[in-house]
């Protein structure tokens, strides 16, 4: 394969993986505003804290932002290592869910999380490779 088509086709799969990604951490940012409950009711499941709906718009700010930075494809090395290390903390606390994936009616939806951190992973490990929409030539 000549370098050309092969950085063609990687910016590309990058882009994919920008834009996907980017949405997934919109719709968690925005759902802290929409539904500011679930954030409590989240947080005191699966991380045993209790906080306040305002913490849950700060995180939710902090998503957007990061959802932001993806689609653009900038500041890559703190948003793409925020968003995998965010991703992965959840994945961290619902470990129950993913050793028990028929336990609740609702718990084999979990597993859907794990090829999002494979990609957020790969998407960090690329990041030098990225070519943002603000990046010149």
């Amino acid at each position: 394969m000549k370098d050309e088509t092969f950085n063609r086709a990687l910016s590309r799969a990058l882009l994919a993986l920008r834009i996907t990604l980017g949405v997934f951490l919109l719709q968690w940012g925005v759902e802290k505003f929409v539904v500011p409950q679930n954030t409590v009711v989240i947080w005191s499941f699966f991380y045993g804290l209790n906080v306040s709906p305002i913490l849950g718009y700060v995180f939710g700010a902090v998503e957007i932002a990061l959802a932001v930075c993806l689609f653009l494809g900038t500041f890559r090395t703190v948003a793409y290592g925020a968003a995998l290390s965010l991703h992965a903390v959840s994945m961290f606390a619902s470990w129950r869910q993913l050793l028990d994936p028929w336990g609740d009616p609702a718990n084999h939806l979990f597993i859907a999380g794990v090829p999002v951190l494979g990609a957020l992973v790969a998407l960090f490990l690329l990041r030098h490779w990225d070519r943002g929409i603000l990046d010149r030539e």
